[in-house]
């Protein structure tokens, strides 16, 4: 089998890297992925003690103790494009990416 693969204007080929996990262990809940990611592929998630997640309103107040940490989540991963954004930009390095094969 192959994988999925653009050839560019210039003639060379790309592979897009399509996101399949995040490490939420490591993720120290930034913000960062979610921010550059252009297609609303992650979304901002807080755990509690019991692991449960809840929403968090990004545009709120952050006082509330709802929650012990914030965490980024895959919440529509069939958006993904394949640009690695989120990865280059993940300060703990959280993201795992892959071709896709046809």
């Amino acid at each position: 089998m192959s994988t999925y693969s653009v050839t560019l204007p210039s003639g060379a080929t790309w592979t897009p890297q399509f996101v399949q996990s995040l490490d939420e262990a490591k993720c120290i809940g930034c913000g960062r992925c979610f921010k550059v990611c252009p297609r609303g592929v992650l979304e901002l998630v807080g755990l509690t003690e019991d692991g449960e997640r809840i929403s968090v309103d990004l545009d709120a107040d952050d006082d509330d103790e709802e929650y012990e940490k914030k965490v980024m989540t895959i919440a529509k991963g069939e958006l993904c494009i394949g640009c690695t954004a989120c990865s280059k930009i993940c300060p703990k390095k959280c993201y795992t990416h892959g071709a896709v094969e046809v």
